[in-house]
């Protein structure tokens, strides 16, 4: 088989078969051995492509002169050192929306297992038989007519309105940067009433300086008593000591956590202990079906930027005449 010539294409973490295929077949790809600081950092050397699925090493932007495109594979870009790539001219793209739908499943699937006390009737009919298990019945909830908050109103924030609106009735409200882009059929509302009116709270919101840390104490305090929390977005978003508070103290209904202050979640995390949470490895937007259509994006990008132009999601424009200045396109 003749060797590909292309450019040099890293990835952090294995992708879909389809997806290896097909960048394999635009220039020479690796693999890192594990999607940790020290083995991407020592293995991207050379690369002119990183697929990111972990965060990228700022020192990784810095060194790699050869180095043309950073590719989120997904939405998100806080693995990204984007100020530092947009200085070394190198252009970042991402795949927005390929996931959104897997996301907007996994906060409906997540929100009703916690009103049906799925954790607590799963772990009593294991250890102390049907009768313990069934008697959480009488207490569990419809999502059905239940007022949906959502915090972010993006890809995600939108799928889940539509999905919430028309498959399950709810009544939706939501509280975004840009109030114009809420969609029909939902009210935009302040963050203290987006708190405050929601039965069960999604929050689907980019990680900023805005939003760091924006569900704390406070407002989980104005929170209805027995309201469902959802965290699809990124941990910090969460002030994590106030939620298990609020949980501890019975104040909350439940939450369902996919994204954490420090991931992996550490072993005897407070979390752990805790009966009305569902726990979920930041695997909310990840099924066969989204990675292939995250991937497929990641693929017609690499191949843009291989033949010399730019891709079509750039994140960074910024970065342009320095690119154009380092390679001559």
């Amino acid at each position: 088989m003749p060797e590909v010539v292309g450019p040099e294409i890293f990835s952090t973490h294995p992708l879909h078969p389809e997806v290896t295929r097909a960048l394999a077949a635009i220039g020479p790809y690796r693999v890192a051995s594990a999607p940790s600081q020290e083995a991407i950092l020592a293995e991207s050397r050379g690369a002119a492509v990183i697929v990111v699925r972990a965060p990228i090493p700022v020192g990784v932007v810095v060194r790699e002169k050869g180095l043309r495109a950073l590719i989120r594979h997904g939405a998100g870009l806080d693995m990204i050192p984007i100020e530092a790539a947009t200085e070394a001219g190198v252009l970042v793209a991402n795949v927005p929306g390929a996931n959104a739908v897997t996301v907007a499943e996994h906060v409906v699937w997540s929100a009703m297992a916690l009103l049906r006390r799925y954790p607590e009737v799963d772990r009593d009919l294991r250890q102390s038989g049907w009768a313990a298990g069934r008697a959480h019945s009488d207490m569990g909830r419809e999502l059905s007519g239940r007022v949906l908050g959502v915090l972010g109103m993006g890809n995600v924030g939108t799928e889940l309105a539509r999905i919430a609106r028309l498959g399950f009735g709810m009544r939706v409200v939501a509280h975004t940067r840009r109030a114009d882009a809420v969609p029909d059929g939902v009210e935009a509302v302040g963050f203290e009433r987006l708190m405050a009116g929601a039965e069960v709270l999604a929050l689907c919101c980019p990680l900023t300086a805005e939003t760091r840390g924006i569900v704390d104490a406070a407002a989980i305090g104005r929170m209805r008593p027995g309201a469902i929390l959802v965290n699809v977005a990124r941990g910090p978003v969460v002030v994590e000591a106030a939620l298990i508070d609020a949980l501890r103290d019975g104040r909350l209904g439940g939450a369902a956590i996919d994204v954490f202050d420090t991931q992996p979640l550490p072993e005897g995390h407070a979390f752990f202990g805790l009966p009305n949470v569902i726990l979920t490895p930041h695997m909310a937007g990840i099924t066969e079906e989204s990675m292939l259509r995250m991937g497929r994006g990641v693929v017609a990008e690499t191949r843009r930027v291989a033949e010399g132009g730019l891709p079509e999601r750039l994140v960074n424009p910024e970065a342009v005449p320095l690119y154009r200045a380092r390679f001559g396109r």
